[in-house]
């Protein structure tokens, strides 16, 4: 298992920097000068963008601007915001937020989820299995803004039960609504793969071994149909916590969430490549920590996975 992991985390290497040098050369390719984009339609002066363009090292070689960003990076140095505040700063603000929606939402989606998709695959065929499959096929079918706005107007608005913004990310009631919609989606992923999971499994020669032997029905169910079954879903569980964050751009606009998704939209119309690139390279980490978590989970779902 040692040498499985750290073999594992030598290929992140590559990886991430194969990640980053492309959202690198993405950010500061694409878009245009930001240094001009600062003065909108007005004439900029020349020696004002000669000056700020060396500030911000954007005078020098794109290979060489990568080369310094990945420096000053092991160095836990993400640059500077064009208004001079340090990235690490606003991320510091930033992510806790946003982590803090997203377990919000894993935690529905896993409880929800799970649970709709074990009792609608112990009912295969029958009146509850197809009232999952068409109540998610419905959430898959709708747009995130849709939800976000239908919950805020009839949870918040009409009935009253949840604040329809959030002022205080600490508050925990404050993120149930938006968490919830943020979860939606994947919540409806996760009913119909653990339904299609259980309902697989229930025939397995395994099931009918676990019958045959007279072992109670909840051992059956809550030990060895639920850890066979649950691999898929810890698979699609983990690629999706990259999802979550990312999804939180549409949400946390919806429900005034101070969070990632507020920062990197700010950045992304302000043009601010070294805050959109400090933001996308946490993600990077975070994915690939993730995935690495999860294929480790295998094989504590599984005894019968080892790694070598």
């Amino acid at each position: 298992m040692g040498r499985y992991v750290a073999r594992r985390l030598l290929q992140m290497i590559p990886v991430f920097i194969g990640t980053t040098l492309i959202i690198f050369l993405m950010v500061h390719v694409l878009p245009g000068d930001p240094i001009r984009a600062m003065w909108g339609d007005k004439a900029a002066d020349p020696a004002q963008v000669a000056s700020l363009r060396h500030e911000f090292g954007l005078d020098q070689p794109l290979w060489k601007q990568y080369i310094d960003y990945m420096v000053d990076l092991f160095k836990g140095d993400f640059g500077k915001t064009f208004g001079g505040r340090p990235v690490s700063e606003e991320m510091g603000m930033a992510f806790p937020v946003t982590l803090r929606l997203a377990a919000v939402a894993l935690t529905i989606e896993i409880i929800i989820g799970i649970g709709l998709g074990a009792w609608a695959g112990l009912r295969a065929g029958r009146a509850a299995d197809t009232g999952v499959l068409i109540f998610t096929l419905i959430v898959i079918s709708m747009p995130v803004f849709v939800l976000g706005y239908l919950a805020r107007f009839i949870f918040a608005d009409e009935l009253g039960w949840l604040p329809p913004n959030v002022q205080d990310s600490m508050d925990l009631q404050q993120l149930l609504l938006p968490g919830f919609v943020l979860a939606m989606l994947s919540m409806a992923y996760v009913a119909r793969l653990t339904r299609t999971t259980f309902a697989e499994n229930l025939r397995a020669d395994y099931m009918r071994t676990a019958l045959a032997k007279g072992l109670p029905r909840r051992r059956i169910v809550g030990v060895h149909l639920l850890r066979n079954s649950l691999i898929p879903v810890i698979t699609f569980l983990g690629t999706d916590v990259g999802a979550l964050v990312g999804g939180a751009v549409v949400t946390e606009g919806i429900f005034n969430v101070q969070g990632v998704g507020n920062l990197l939209f700010k950045a992304l119309g302000q043009r601010e490549g070294t805050t959109i690139v400090g933001v996308v390279t946490i993600f990077v980490l975070v994915i690939l920590l993730i995935n690495l978590l999860v294929d480790l989970l295998y094989a504590v779902l599984d005894p019968r996975i080892r790694y070598a």
